[in-house]
């Protein structure tokens, strides 16, 4: 399992703490320190569209006209604190945020 986001994430760190108190294995990758690849943006840009950019933070607000209007995968080149966050990888399914349908699917009974 690999969870992406950022360390200083709320959401990301009680996805970390819930899943490791559950014994589930998984890696951390900070996507600020570790931006990801275009084809790794592809793969989740292909999954969650453009629900993967988080419209309601800060970091949108600032963004140049030009950039607000640009494509998904430009918008997280340019700022990856743009990501909605976690996306949590599990085998081949992909999950956006911690909500408590993902929380169902993750965590055991």
């Amino acid at each position: 399992m690999m969870i992406y986001g950022l360390n200083t994430c709320g959401d990301c760190q009680k996805a970390r703490k819930a899943l490791e108190a559950a014994g589930r294995e998984f890696s951390f990758r900070d996507v600020r320190a570790d931006p990801l690849s275009e084809a790794e943006l592809g793969v989740l840009i292909g999954e969650f569209g453009d629900q993967l950019v988080d419209r309601k933070s800060n970091d949108w607000r600032g963004l140049s006209d030009w950039l607000k209007h640009s494509e998904a995968e430009d918008q997280l080149a340019a700022k990856p604190k743009l990501m909605a966050r976690p996306v949590i990888q599990d085998g081949d399914t992909y999950y956006l945020g911690w909500t408590e349908a993902v929380q169902k699917a993750l965590l055991p009974e």
